[in-house]
């Protein structure tokens, strides 16, 4: 039941995002409410805070202009929602779900709550089968699996957002009998020469058609950088529970998503705890990615890619450290990788993707990529091992074992890691096999003998 007042005396005053009345209605904590002066629009705002005396209001547009004796404010009594409907898809939208592209209203069929739960676990199916990124480091050793989490951590100046461009444009699923796919892609605190290149990006490559952006821009307030992940994930998992889509979300950046939720926070008066966040920073990110998974019985899977920039690049920073607790892995980009001109910069020691056995395999992908990817990741480690074993004695003290390491270290990364176009998993697979034919056939051991046989040929140990 909608509640409407006129804020005159009621109001008693705006700090930053904040409106301050006294309560003198019944209204319900997290309820949707309309604040409005004269002849504008009104702004949305939401109750985040109240108690005998006193209702709290974050205005999730600008408060500029707004005057206390002048306001009137409508609660709607009900939560916030967001519209859903058939036709979201080739379409793109603002932080708070309303089309920015010149086009007319999506023709909605329900208006659902932002805040869902998350899904229940005895509901969860097991995350199974593969998506193909098109980017070998991932597709390869860190397989990305249908109703997974698997979040990129980056730094200030790396590629990340030419990253999730790619990953975009070039995501699908191998079987094409497994059902229709779909991406909804979503910026948080993006500046506007970057939404517009992934404006550009999307619709020069054709992808749009398959796509739903959510571009929450860098100079809009920060409450509404809370809302933005919220839309779009209802809006996915309307294209996945509904329409039966499997869905690949994309969320760039995290970071400025939780700076947002630290500046709310303090504008709260809550205490902080570490860095300044809140001290349910972990159980909110929590209410964000397990959203993504798969039903029992359901025909639609959510699948969570979230880019996060790490500040100081520490990865023991709240925000990559709690992120890390709640996902099933990590690909992690480098800095001294990006300097030497690799790119994509993905460092595949650190990276994980702790589903890679659900969906990589005979029925999923082929009957060597497990057994191809284990060895792939043993060999780069003892090139990295030997890297450090010749700075210290120079090449000339290493065995000639050693010696071939250090050159499939080097060609591992120029020439499997790096990459100028979209792969796909065969041509990546072609790749690493021709690279592990430069090493002796008695390293292999994560090989079996007819896995050498069949694709490295008869052994050349020399």
């Amino acid at each position: 039941m909608w509640a409407e007042l006129s804020a005159h005396g009621t109001a008693t005053r705006i700090d930053g995002p904040l409106l301050f009345l006294r309560r003198n209605v019944t209204v319900t904590l997290g309820e949707a409410v309309e604040v409005s002066i004269a002849n504008e629009p009104p702004r949305v705002g939401r109750v985040t805070s109240l108690d005998d005396q006193t209702i709290v209001v974050e205005v999730l547009e600008s408060t500029r202009g707004l005057a206390l004796d002048a306001l009137r404010v409508r609660f709607r009594g009900e939560p916030l929602r967001a519209s859903v409907g058939p036709g979201m898809l080739g379409r793109i939208f603002d932080g708070m779900g309303r089309p920015i592209d010149d086009g007319p209203p999506v023709a909605a069929i329900e208006r659902r709550r932002i805040d869902a739960r998350a899904m229940n676990p005895a509901d969860r199916a097991l995350p199974r089968d593969f998506i193909e990124t098109g980017v070998s480091a991932i597709d390869l050793t860190n397989s990305l699996i249908r109703g997974q989490k698997l979040p990129i951590f980056s730094s200030g100046g790396l590629p990340h957002d030419r990253l999730a461009i790619e990953i975009a444009r070039h995501a699908r699923l191998r079987d094409a009998n497994a059902g229709e796919f779909a991406i909804v892609f979503v910026g948080i605190g993006v500046s506007h020469d970057s939404a517009e290149t992934f404006r550009v990006a999307m619709e020069g490559s054709g992808a749009l058609g398959h796509t739903a952006m959510f571009l929450n821009l860098a100079n809009e307030p920060s409450p509404q950088r809370l809302l933005t992940p919220r839309v779009a994930l209802t809006a996915a998992e309307y294209l996945a529970y509904d329409e039966g889509r499997h869905v690949l979300v994309i969320m760039t950046d995290m970071t400025n998503y939780c700076e947002a939720l630290r500046e709310v926070s303090a504008s709260h008066g809550e205490i902080p705890s570490r860095k300044g966040y809140p001290g349910y920073l972990y159980s909110d990110l929590a209410t964000l990615y397990e959203r993504a998974g798969a039903l029992r019985g359901g025909r639609g899977t959510v699948t969570q890619v979230p880019i996060l920039t790490m500040p100081a690049d520490d990865i023991t920073h709240p925000i990559p450290d709690l992120t890390g607790y709640i996902t099933e892995g990590q690909i992690v980009l480098d800095r001294a990788l990006d300097h030497r001109g690799i790119y994509p910069p993905i460092n595949v020691l650190p990276s994980l993707s702790r589903l890679f056995d659900q969906g990589t395999g005979e029925g999923f992908t082929t009957v060597d990529h497990p057994s191809l990817s284990h060895q792939l990741f043993a060999s780069y480690a003892k090139a990295a091992r030997v890297r450090v074993l010749a700075s210290v004695v120079g090449t000339d003290g290493l065995t000639e074992t050693d010696r071939r390491y250090l050159a499939f270290g080097e060609r591992f990364e120029r020439e499997l890691v790096a990459q100028d176009a979209a792969r796909t998993l065969d041509e990546s697979m072609g790749i690493a096999w021709r690279l592990l034919s430069e090493l002796p056939h008695a390293e292999l051991t994560r090989l079996s003998d007819a896995q050498i046989a069949r694709h490295l040929g008869a052994a050349t140990d020399g």
